[in-house]
């Protein structure tokens, strides 16, 4: 029987780095690494330079100074005393606030725009197909700029919703009010408030916190109601009627917790000049918000639609085998086979919302690139400081929303056995 010696092994000799397969990789790394570090120094030292001979310093002392400007939305207290650190805050919430509303709106056009578009009604799908060609292939900047234009040149002013006589009226039983300044809408308001929690930063309210832990409860609790109904299903093949219990549990609870807060709404009145009392979404908002909705949800319309494809039409066929309708179907077999494709590419849509909202500044939307990336920039002359650290920001905002979304990815994908 014949056995097979052990290659010796020899010294080792500098040459291998280039000649040895063993060594060549990690030579390779090593060389481009050193080359990438030695660039990024002479970038830093050449800035450091270019500072100098300006007479300028690397430093953030500038977010302590007063600001000195005014930001037409806030989530927090604010006024012109405030910090440059605090308009950057201001900013920065404003600009979030703007992409969790685009992502949901867009989520929910893209989503019923590519099921649509699969649709066997000619005229639907023809439709469907006319609203993706027609809205991703122009610059979201455009659209942005429109619809602004739209809403300030077509909407009446406030003068016209008052006289004997008026030219506007309010809709939805007189709580909102569509002008060319904005939509004045009714403001909830607590008589019996629990208060606030100052954190330094801003305020957090005792109400808010006690609404969402009454339905993160409620939403556990009727968690447990749906497992429970099928741990009976499976055992006896009956599944138990549980949707009125899940309305009492969702339901009831924060009705009483609303009650005992003293939840009312207080609607906008014309007085004077403009609408006193409400809330008012500026026209920069509304505009921002629709365009980047109706935008990126033309492209995730597309990613549903390859998602659907992308599952096999035995599946549909089985589905109708064992009696389902064609919505039944849909919702409980296409759709959750569907995400594993239409998730990775989802999160992209969302990273693009994000970074798109930096285009406020057309309208005059106060977010972080007007904020930071804008006036404060202007005001200190602190243009590498303020332009890093607006990277950094946008970057951690990316970098958390890919994460939250690869977590969703890893639980909708398909488990092996």
């Amino acid at each position: 029987m014949a056995l097979t010696a052990d290659i010796p092994k020899g010294n080792f000799r500098l040459s291998m780095l280039l000649y040895d397969t063993r060594y060549r990789s990690i030579t390779i790394q090593v060389v481009f690494l050193m080359l990438f570090m030695a660039g990024a120094a002479w970038l830093v030292d050449n800035a450091v330079q270019n500072l100098h001979n300006l007479g300028k310093d690397f430093n953030y002392s500038f977010l302590g100074s007063r600001a000195g400007y005014d930001i037409n939305q806030t989530f927090i207290q604010y006024n012109s005393n405030s910090t440059h650190a605090r308009a950057m805050l201001v900013g920065l919430l404003n600009t979030i606030f703007v992409s969790v509303l685009a992502c949901a709106l867009a989520t929910v056009l893209g989503v019923i725009a590519g099921v649509l578009r699969l649709s066997k009604n000619w005229v639907v799908a023809k439709l469907m197909t006319v609203y993706v060609e027609t809205f991703r292939n122009v610059p979201v900047l455009l659209w942005i700029i429109l619809i602004f234009a739209v809403m300030t040149e077509s909407t009446p002013a406030p003068n016209a919703f008052r006289g004997e006589t008026p030219t506007a009226s309010m809709s939805l039983f007189d709580s909102i009010a569509v002008t060319n300044r904005g939509v004045y809408i009714p403001e909830p308001v607590f008589s019996n408030s629990l208060g606030n929690i100052d954190i330094g930063i801003f305020l957090i309210s005792n109400d808010l916190l006690a609404i969402l832990a009454v339905l993160i409860a409620s939403i556990y609790v009727n968690r447990l109601i749906l497992r429970n109904a099928t741990a009976v299903q499976y055992a006896t093949g009956i599944r138990p009627v549980t949707w009125w219990k899940s309305v009492l549990v969702l339901v009831v609870p924060v009705i009483v917790l609303l009650f005992a807060l003293g939840f009312h709404v207080i609607k906008p009145e014309l007085k004077g000049f403009n609408f006193q009392g409400g809330i008012q979404m500026r026209n920069s908002l509304i505009s921002l918000w629709l365009a980047l909705s109706i935008y990126t949800g033309a492209f995730i319309a597309e990613n549903v639609r390859a998602g659907i494809l992308a599952v096999s039409k035995g599946q549909t066929e089985a589905a109708s085998a064992l009696g389902l309708r064609p919505s039944r179907t849909m919702k409980l077999v296409i759709l959750p086979q569907a995400l594993r494709v239409i998730v990775p590419p989802l999160i992209s849509q969302y990273l693009n919302i994000t970074k798109n909202s930096s285009l406020a500044i057309a309208v005059g939307y106060m977010d972080l690139r007007s904020t930071l990336g804008g006036i404060t920039l202007n005001q200190t002359g602190r243009e590498l400081e303020a332009m890093l650290l607006m990277m950094l920001i946008y970057l951690i905002l990316s970098l958390m929303i890919s994460s939250a979304m690869n977590l969703y990815n890893r639980s909708v994908k398909m488990k092996e056995r």
